[in-house]
């Protein structure tokens, strides 16, 4: 079986979005766990940049060494500079300085229930890039429900008060970012190997990352214990996985269909951060997951099974 008809085929589909899914939810708990093992506080943007810089150049070169041993043709070429170098802006560079920045202000619960919103910026951004995806008002009654369900989640403790602050804005500037780099690499994956194109996108997007942690940290700021270690390995692993897994599906499906198990993205991260972090699980943020959920099985659904409905 090919790349493609795995990719195409519905259980290829649901293995691959589901593994992605299930390592970028993993994310959440996990930089806020090395957050406080190296300690990085939430205004050492400098620290945060460096070690997302070290996340994302590990990622690339772990893809890098795969495809090489795979014997795939990961010799860079001149005229992939330009797609490559935009693409990375947005699919790591972008979006991850505003995603560490935000995640540190943020807990990892709702910064979880936020990523699902990747999902509705990627259908917006369909709406008018692709002619035949266009928003429609069973999209719009999603797309309301899915950004309630964000700010529902953001009452803490069942309080009537919004705590919907610079972390969790971050955060959403993050996921647009995302979206459109997703968008964008789709578009690439066209023209370049997956694996080609993610590997070199994230170094430069890594050395971007470092570029700008330099302004304000040291290179090598971090005094890395034995568990430090391991869970940068692990972030550098789940990064080159998930997006390996990722692109391979929205190259060769429709952005309307994968977008539907985005929302994983949010439960497996909301299930990971109150086992590993021990944050609590209010019912109010259930509710608000839920809607999150509804909104994007909403959008999603079968155009033959909504009429039908």
């Amino acid at each position: 079986m090919n790349a493609q008809r795995f990719y195409t085929h519905p259980l290829g589909i649901i293995i691959s979005a589901t593994a992605a899914t299930f390592l970028w939810g993993s994310a959440f708990p996990f930089i806020k766990l090395s957050y406080s093992s190296l300690q990085i506080h939430p205004n050492e943007i400098g620290e945060q940049m460096i070690f997302a810089g070290y996340r994302f150049f590990l990622a690339g070169l772990f893809i890098f060494i795969f495809f090489s041993l795979l014997k795939k043709n990961m010799i860079f070429q001149k005229r992939t500079f330009f797609p490559v170098l935009k693409i990375s802006l947005f699919q790591t560079f972008f979006q991850y300085v505003l995603f560490y920045i935000g995640l540190s202000y943020s807990t990892g619960i709702q910064g979880s229930i936020i990523a699902g919103t990747t999902s509705f910026f990627q259908i917006l951004l369909a709406h008018f890039m692709y002619k035949n995806d266009r928003i429609n008002m069973v999209k719009t009654i999603g797309l309301l429900l899915g950004f309630g369900g964000v700010i529902l989640a953001n009452l803490p403790k069942g309080e009537l008060t919004i705590n919907f602050g610079w972390g969790e804005l971050l955060l959403m500037l993050a996921m647009l970012s995302g979206a459109f780099g997703n968008i964008l690499a789709r578009n690439g994956s066209k023209e370049m190997e997956v694996g080609y194109l993610t590997a070199y996108q994230m170094v430069f997007g890594s050395l971007g990352l470092l570029l700008v942690g330099s302004f304000t940290s040291k290179l090598f700021p971090f005094h890395f214990n034995g568990s430090a270690i391991w869970m940068l390995l692990y972030l550098a692993f789940l990064s080159a996985a998930g997006f390996i897994l990722w692109n391979n599906v929205m190259k060769y499906n429709q952005v309307g269909l994968v977008s539907l198990y985005m929302f994983l993205v949010p439960v497996f991260g909301v299930i990971l951060s109150s086992f590993l972090l021990g944050e609590e699980v209010y019912f109010i943020v259930m509710i608000g997951l839920i809607l999150v959920v509804s909104g994007i099985v909403i959008v999603n659904r079968p155009r033959k099974v909504r009429q039908e409905a």
